[in-house]
């Protein structure tokens, strides 16, 4: 048995599927499954029942939760309890930082790391959301700033701030309009990037497209913001972001697409900070850079 045993046993406990576990985990399902299968035959017990439709844990699967997630925030733990133990006298705090901040937050993030210079040295670690999530639940990043909602256990939430979002359209055919109704979408391609890029909300969002008769999809598997961009100004497809033009998304912008408020759905991304609620309960210098942060960090109006 590897730890990378139990870290797949969570997160198919967690997600009560292994399709959603294997997403967050950034593997294919049938080899998740497989490990799991693995895991089940060295412990000698069924951990999971599972059928077409569900996935449930046995009696052995619920006893054992607690026990690998002990397990993993210990593994996890090895490398911050390692720069404890040896006194650094200038500590190294990694945090998370997604794509496209909002302007407005990417220069409190920059006076934050002015005003903690003397505490700790602030790195930088980019990423998707889901991305940065699982770096502070391992432990790799002491805090994060993601795009919300986030739920995870041990896991505290401080929104941040909240942008509206709207519909990224071809200029040649919307560069006069004001709004956009959701019914005029229906006839075109909702571009959308990989899903390991994406919120949650995301799923919110699909969601209501569908309803309102849009089916035609397109998911591009790159982090590059600039394509989805260069496929709209094609024509005939469309994506969803940030509508101000503050927004840290404007610079992959030009005059060959147009974004614009839909006026029969109000959207917004909420961002915020994230952390591991045992370290700061056993770290008084986290908590308290943590609390600086939000208090820096906080974005009142966007």
């Amino acid at each position: 048995m590897e730890i990378f045993h139990l870290r797949y046993f969570v997160a198919v406990a967690e997600k009560l599927s292994f399709s959603g576990a294997a997403r967050s985990l950034h593997m294919a399902t049938s080899p998740l499954s497989q490990r799991i299968r693995d895991l089940e035959r060295e412990l000698g017990t069924v951990l999971f029942e599972r059928d077409s439709h569900h996935v449930r844990l046995t009696g052995s699967g619920t006893a054992l939760l607690p026990i690998a997630r002990d397990a993993l925030s210990r593994f996890d733990d090895v490398p911050w309890r390692l720069r404890e133990a040896t006194g650094r006298h200038r500590p190294v705090v990694h945090l998370g930082v997604p794509p496209g901040l909002h302007s407005a937050l990417r220069e409190r993030l920059t006076g934050f790391t002015r005003g903690c210079a003397e505490e700790c040295e602030l790195k930088r670690w980019p990423g998707g959301s889901r991305e940065l999530l699982l770096g502070v639940q391992r432990g790799e990043l002491a805090m994060a700033i993601v795009h919300l909602p986030v739920h995870a256990e041990g896991i505290e939430v401080f929104e941040l701030m909240s942008e509206p979002l709207g519909a990224v359209l071809p200029a040649a055919d919307f560069a006069d309009r004001a709004a956009v109704s959701l019914h005029e979408l229906a006839g075109l391609t909702y571009v959308r990037p990989a899903s390991r890029m994406l919120p949650d909300y995301w799923d919110e969002i699909e969601a209501r497209l569908s309803a309102a008769g849009i089916h035609h999809r397109m998911t591009l598997d790159t982090g590059d913001y600039g394509s989805t961009a260069e496929i709209i100004a094609n024509g005939g497809a469309f994506a969803i972001s940030m509508l101000d033009p503050q927004s840290g998304m404007q610079k992959l912008r030009d005059e060959n697409i147009t974004v614009l408020p839909v006026d029969d759905f109000s959207p917004s991304l909420a961002t915020g900070l994230i952390w591991r609620q045992d370290r700061t309960q056993e770290q008084p210098e986290l908590r308290s850079l943590i609390e600086h942060a939000q208090e820096s960090l906080s974005v009142r109006a966007a």
